[in-house]
């Protein structure tokens, strides 16, 4: 277990580091600039509505410094996206550590790991520097990408995220396999649009819930989702049944 942990961590930290040639103080703070505003616009107008142009304009740096630290656009997007996600990865996987080793051998409480996956973006958005908005709007236009979701999140995210559903079967262990993807593929889209913080609810309520009120969200999501990976499990269980029964008749 301790094996893929660390090699969990270390693959992620190993792509930070091939997307960030410059090492120099002036040049490290140059690629950060150039980061925060790629990451900025890339929130507010998508990534085909942003030229080079209008990152370098919006960093005030020359337009050739954007291929010297990112090769192309897209590397930049990779590498706006990834800078986060590694911090992000790190304290969901040392949270699901500290639960699995609270429990010692007994299963895992569900409720306890979906809080370890989704606090860290709570704490973040409440408490983190304001390109955490923009980030968590950015993986919300990512994450419902063809073009780029099944890339960036399957390669960033999908390490962390099969670490998870490995402890979700042990909470869970008569549940099957297509009923907890399913599962964790629903709290995804609710966990991405929720962070992304669109003021939809704003006003769909009329005011009665706000998207910026993430301690209510996450005080709801939680067993909002645990109860929706048990559900799952329970119909998935009675359809085995049903179809056993008809194997017999």
């Amino acid at each position: 277990m301790q094996k893929k942990k660390t090699s969990t961590r270390t693959v992620t930290r190993a792509r930070a580091a091939k997307v960030a040639p410059g090492t120099g103080s002036r040049s490290a703070a140059t690629r950060e600039r150039i980061l925060d505003a790629a990451e900025k616009l890339f929130a507010e107008r998508g990534y085909h509505g942003v030229s080079i142009r209008d990152v370098t304009g919006a960093a005030d740096v020359d337009v050739a410094l954007v291929s010297y630290h990112f090769g192309s656009k897209q590397g930049l997007l990779e590498a706006v996206f990834l800078r986060r996600a590694a911090d992000l990865n790190d304290e969901r996987l040392a949270l699901l550590d500290a639960v699995l080793a609270s429990g010692g051998r007994r299963a895992p409480r569900l409720e306890d790991l979906i809080d370890a996956f989704t606090r860290p973006l709570l704490d973040r958005s409440t408490r983190g520097s304001p390109g955490w908005k923009s980030y968590f709007a950015l993986i919300a236009e990512i994450n419902n990408s063809p073009e780029f979701g099944g890339v960036l999140m399957t390669r960033f995210f999908d390490p962390v995220v099969q670490r998870f559903i490995e402890a979700i079967r042990r909470a869970l262990p008569q549940c099957d396999d297509r009923d907890l993807y399913w599962a964790y593929h629903f709290l995804s889209g609710a966990l991405t649009l929720t962070f992304a913080e669109t003021g939809r609810i704003d006003k769909l309520s009329g005011g009665v819930c706000r998207s910026s009120d993430l301690a209510s969200v996450h005080e709801r999501l939680v067993p909002y989702c645990a109860a929706g990976f048990r559900a799952l499990c329970v119909s998935g269980q009675a359809r085995a049944r049903a179809r056993a029964k008809r194997g017999r008749a």
